[in-house]
């Protein structure tokens, strides 16, 4: 057995380094097969006369993995078995099956999708929603891709350092500019989690299993667990795994390929365009795999001589051509205005508790919302819950299975995650505060960036595998009970994933972007270098105003915002969330919280002109139907005169106090 083959199965350990070892005859141009299936002891020809069978019936009509249609080999008379599906009809219904499954999910979004957004934590979905305006002007008006400054005006955020998810959303602009950002937020919801499930289950269907079930099973895990349900309401970015099982396979075809240059091009384009979805997901899927490699020729040494060279070539290609068509962006990302080098202490912090593992997410079947409230950092990062049922099977199938060499490996890749995922100090059911692993590697370079909580991700991947594996494994077992058998397989899965069956996301109402806004009466206020300032300053909790923008696909520019920047707004420093400290924007806070007006001291009003001033403020807006909105009426009036009602807000033309004029 080698590391990567047209179909990757596993095998027990063998006896010498020779054995079932052969070459491949599959589309990936030379990559070899590894050793032959499940618990038996077929080496050498036998194996590869197997495998042969196994790939000449995926190619034919029906369930691949099943003798439909096969020649009887002592009377050569076909076998009776039914006709089955052919190959492309059946993946079609799969991959139907998964969105109509997305739909379910995001299915309160889509009653409203401007109107509605997640009950906890709003300020993330309004910040993907201003990142997708930003590629319509991207595309439309040819603006700098990788740092804008019409958010938090006039210092700007570095988009390469804040998740732009670029390569998500020039994709959607025509749907953008057709039905705005909340709809392409809500079809970018719904295609990740489907299109996740659909790539997985595609590439687990050609390259790790034979029987579909088993596919099909590994797909929707990966697609639909708990951990990526949790992200669903606030980050697109990180449910759209969709390239990384492709990203997986071609490592792994590296290792015996023959044509390991144009294996590294392909590599280095797929590498290159998740780097634009999501960074972080993409460094957890190289460390995974830089693990499980490891984990494999830890068993079998004897493995390397043969996969060293095309791996290590197709690496080097990859480098060279990711890293020239990275090597910009990575330069504003790191070096850049407004870079940024570490996450703040709040997020650092985030761990998973040990308890998360075994309960079921907050969006499942089986989950309840208020006991989980202290097992993950908040309910957006749920990054494991998984049940327990589902923990115990995972640990009953290595047990099974421990016998092949893909099946240790993927345990030991899934628990050194797990383990990560604890962050800095380990508890159960939040309590006790022990060492964890964490704390060492988190000032690692590009580790100092990442949360550790979401290594969690990386853990449901390999359950995902594990399951499709032993599925794959149960469902070929040849014994007088066939029926029998399948019907405990079916049973086991079912007591392990009916309870985090995904529900529909949890949304409530929200207010509408003021007809002020959308109607352009804002325009002869705004001039090109001049701002539009909400009420209160948009920051993390104080969303709308970017909403707002978003809305006129960021016609206009606002101070603040919420986003990732270096502390003090001094480049290279640690990162938190909004720019500089700002005096009005901390007053404004406490009078939307408290509901209490404030009165402004002669200091705190010169401090506030010179905050407008400096972000050449034209006009302050205030919606009518602002939560506690006659108290922060009262408060603006103290410093900027008496607001006048326009249509559906109170403004404050500011021009004359910031000596600023349209231009």
């Amino acid at each position: 057995m080698t590391l990567a083959e047209p179909r990757l199965h596993t095998t027990p350990d063998p006896e010498g380094p020779e054995s079932g070892s052969r070459t491949a005859t599959g589309t990936d141009g030379g990559a070899a097969e590894s050793a032959g299936s499940g618990t038996g002891s077929e080496t050498g020809s036998g194996t590869a006369t197997a495998a042969a069978a196994d790939r000449e019936q995926a190619r034919r009509p029906g369930d691949a993995g099943e003798d439909a249609g096969t020649p009887d080999r002592n009377t050569g008379q076909p076998a009776t078995r039914p006709a089955r599906w052919p190959t492309w009809r059946r993946d079609l219904a799969v991959y139907a099956a998964f969105l109509v499954a997305g739909l379910w999910v995001t299915s309160q979004i889509w009653l409203d999708p401007a109107g509605r957004v997640a009950s906890l934590y709003s300020s993330d979905p309004a910040q993907v929603q201003y990142f997708l305006a930003h590629s319509v002007r991207v595309v439309l008006h040819g603006e700098f891709p990788f740092f804008t400054d019409r958010l938090n005006y006039p210092d700007g955020v570095n988009l390469m350092a804040n998740t732009a998810i670029l390569g998500l959303g020039i994709p959607m602009v025509p749907v953008t500019l057709l039905f705005g950002p909340a709809v392409s937020f809500v079809v970018l919801v719904t295609i990740g989690l489907a299109g996740t499930a659909s790539a997985w289950y595609y590439v687990i269907s050609r390259h790790l299993v034979s029987a579909p079930v088993a596919a099909i099973v590994g797909g929707w895990f990966c697609g639909f667990s708990p951990a990526l349900l949790s992200h669903a309401n606030w980050h697109p970015n990180i449910i759209s795994q969709f390239l990384l099982p492709f990203i997986v396979w071609r490592v792994l075809v590296l290792t015996r390929s023959t044509r390991p240059v144009r294996d590294g091009v392909i590599l280095a384009l797929l590498v290159t365009y998740q780097a634009f979805i999501n960074e972080e997901i993409l460094l957890f899927t190289a460390m995974a795999c830089g693990v499980f490699l490891l984990a494999v020729l830890a068993q079998e040494p004897a493995r390397w001589k043969a996969a060293w060279r095309p791996l290590g070539a197709g690496l080097a290609v990859c480098a060279v051509l990711a890293g020239t068509l990275l090597a910009y962006p990575l330069i504003v990302q790191f070096a850049g205005r407004q870079a940024y080098h570490g996450l703040s202490d709040a997020v650092r912090d985030y761990g998973n508790d040990l308890a998360a593992f075994f309960v079921p997410g907050s969006t499942t079947l089986g989950g309840n919302q208020r006991a989980n409230l202290d097992l993950a950092p908040n309910y957006s990062e749920e990054n494991a819950f998984f049940g327990w049922s589902l923990a115990l099977l995972t640990v009953a199938i290595v047990v099974w299975l421990r016998r092949e060499v893909v099946i240790r490996a993927l345990a030991v890749t899934g628990l050194l995650f797990a383990i990560l995922s604890l962050g800095e100090r380990i508890s159960w059911w939040n309590r006790g505060a022990f060492w964890g692993p964490w704390d060492i590697l988190v000032k690692a370079p590009l580790l100092d960036a990442v949360v550790p909580t979401r290594f969690g991700l990386i853990t449901t991947v390999v359950i995902g595998l594990i399951l499709a594996l032993a599925t794959d494994r149960a469902w070929k077992l040849e014994i007088a009970e066939r029926r029998a058998l399948r019907a405990v397989v079916v049973a086991a899965l079912a007591i392990a994933l009916v309870p985090i069956l995904p529900l529909p996301l949890r949304e409530v109402s929200r207010p509408p972007v003021p007809h002020f806004i959308t109607s352009g009466q804002w325009r002869p206020y705004v001039g090109p270098d001049q701002t539009l300032v909400p009420v209160p300053i948009p920051a993390m909790g104080h969303t709308n105003g970017m909403r707002w923008a978003a809305a006129t696909n960021l016609d206009f520019k606002i101070p603040g915002g919420y986003f990732l920047a270096p502390r003090n707004g001094n480049t290279g420093d640690p990162g938190r969330f909004g720019g500089r400290p700002s005096g009005l924007s901390a007053v404004l806070d406490r009078v939307a919280t408290s509901g209490q007006p404030a009165t402004l001291t002669d200091r705190q009003r010169r401090r506030a002109l010179d905050e407008l001033r400096h972000w050449r403020a034209a006009i302050l807006v205030l919606p009518v139907r602002q939560d506690n909105v006659e108290a922060l009426r009262s408060t603006v009036d103290q410093l900027a005169g008496p607001a006048r009602r326009t249509g559906d807000v109170w403004l404050w033309d500011v021009r004359a106090l910031t000596n600023r004029t349209p231009g």
